[in-house]
C-alpha cells in the first residue's frame, strides 16, 4: 500500500510503482469517482484499445426467447 499527500492545491502524485502498472502517460484522462467513503481513479482508455478483451468468455448461458 502506498500513502501520498494532498498538496495546498489538492493534488496528488501516483506512485511510480502504480503508474508502471496501469502504464499511465502524462496527460492522460483519468475518472475520479467517490465510491463508499473513498476515491477511486480509473483511466481513460482508448475505445480501440478495448478490442478483443472479451475474447474466450462463456457466452452458452441460457437466454430469454426475446433476447435471441
Amino acid at each position: 500500500m502506498h500513502t501520498v499527500t494532498v498538496s495546498p492545491k489538492f493534488q496528488v502524485v501516483i506512485p511510480k510503482a502504480i503508474r508502471t502498472s496501469l502504464e499511465l502517460e502524462p496527460g492522460q484522462k483519468i475518472q475520479a469517482i467517490l465510491y463508499d467513503n473513498r476515491i477511486e481513479l480509473i483511466p481513460v482508455r482508448p475505445i480501440k484499445s478495448m478490442r478483443g478483451f472479451l475474447k474466450g468468455i462463456d457466452t452458452s448461458i441460457e437466454r430469454e426467447v426475446d433476447r435471441l
